[in-house]
């Protein structure tokens, strides 16, 4: 029987191995985490509106009716695609460098935010691709909130009342909102000197416009969105330093300022996994300057057909494809098909169009050339992210938490934790 080892559990790798239920292979997926996290949603557990395992399932639940699919936790630390095997470390039982064979191996190890260079901004300035980011910057928020309540000194409580977020994508806009949201409708009745309704959110983005990968009308719309909750935008300003006490910018044209500002989220730019140069190194493979692994047009590094790479760690020859949620999930399916059928097929993504909250009834859409935005956008959102989060218990839960966040503008995960 045809071993097929998946390495990586996002939503790549996870439709790859679901798409195998019925081959006649045996499924062996690893994971140096036991879930699967629906990441689109991470921003909403940073800003306290939902909880963590309302957007993460444990992946033996999701694959406990999968009887050709096992999970194995341990971290991958390189790969012999002459010798088909795969190279284990930090197995669940304390085992060591361990090897599984494979012979057909899938390797979907997803992307990670770039500080362009500067790793010790992330200190100051988490991001929101993992859970641990989402829930320490979750707990930065809330303690900021508290720590203004308590400051006597006018401008230090402003600074703890000044979040940046840095990104103007998906999801800095989104979290650019939430926050707002956070600060000025639910959190303000419930401090008694700091007014949060005072607090300053600026979202910073080094291009001339938000949303890049929307129409411009879509991405004013959003801009005016962000500005009624109360929210800063700054076009064409650069991050050049991030510490612990304020966020330094550049204008275009190349005046340099300080904000004060005790909080900051990454969401700016993006590098793959560390899995694509040590897959590209066993290979003889090549890295973008993203460091995303080359692969054919089927998905396959070169020379080696028995090999998939996919989800955001690649880049595919003559087809440039957005880094979201959509093409990886797609890109699983296919694989799967292809393993399936043992007949490897280029891959054709089908673009079903782009969504992107803002906060409560706002949201812009492009749906096949059709633009639309405000309530019926956001209504159509929270739909298909229901329709895609994994579990039917978690889409209960979700949809209860988002229907009392409605009715009562509350937001029941506001909770510190170290």
């Amino acid at each position: 029987m045809t071993r097929v080892v998946v390495v990586g559990g996002g939503f790549a790798g996870l439709l790859a191995v679901r798409g195998l239920r019925k081959a006649d292979v045996e499924v062996t997926l690893v994971d140096r985490q036991n879930f699967h996290l629906f990441q689109p949603l991470a921003y909403q557990v940073a800003t306290g509106a939902l909880s963590a395992a309302e957007i993460a399932t444990p992946l033996r639940q999701i694959l406990r009716r999968q009887r050709n699919a096992q999970v194995l936790l341990a971290e991958v630390t390189g790969f012999d695609p002459a010798a088909h095997t795969v190279s284990l470390d930090y197995i669940a039982s304390g085992g060591r460098n361990a090897t599984l064979e494979y012979d057909r191996l899938v390797v979907a190890g997803g992307s990670a935010y770039s500080y362009f260079g500067h790793d010790d901004w992330a200190e100051h300035a988490p991001e929101l691709k993992s859970l641990t980011g989402a829930l320490d910057l979750r707990s930065r928020i809330l303690s900021a909130f508290e720590a203004a309540e308590v400051e006597d000194d006018p401008d230090v409580r402003a600074s703890w009342l000044t979040f940046v977020v840095v990104g103007g994508g998906p999801t800095g806009v989104e979290m650019a909102g939430q926050i707002a949201e956070l600060a000025r409708d639910t959190l303000h009745r419930d401090y008694r000197v700091a007014d949060t309704r005072s607090a300053k959110v600026l979202l910073i983005e080094a291009t001339d416009r938000l949303l890049g990968t929307f129409p411009e009308t879509l991405a004013r719309r959003a801009e005016a969105s962000l500005a009624s909750l109360g929210a800063t935008t700054l076009l064409n300003t650069t991050v050049v330093g991030v510490d612990a006490e304020s966020v330094e910018v550049r204008s275009a044209d190349g005046e340099t300022s300080r904000i004060p500002a005790r909080n900051a989220v990454w969401a700016a730019g993006v590098t793959a996994s560390p899995l694509a140069r040590l897959l590209a190194s066993a290979s003889g493979g090549e890295t973008d300057r993203a460091g995303r692994l080359l692969v054919e047009p089927d998905l396959t590094l070169p020379g080696h057909p028995d090999v998939f790479a996919l989800g955001d760690m690649v880049a595919v020859r003559d087809l440039p494809l957005p880094g979201v949620a959509p093409v990886a999930m797609q890109e699983g399916r296919h694989v799967a098909r292809s393993i399936a059928r043992g007949r490897n097929a280029p891959f054709r993504y089908r673009d079903k169009g782009n969504l992107a909250t803002i906060g409560r009834s706002r949201a812009i859409a492009d749906i096949k050339g059709l633009h639309f935005s405000g309530l019926p956008a956001w209504l159509l959102w929270l739909g298909l992210h229901l329709f895609y989060l994994i579990g039917f218990q978690n889409r209960l839960l979700v949809l209860t938490r988002w229907t009392f966040s409605y009715v009562t503008r509350g937001r029941g995960a506001r909770l510190i934790h170290d």
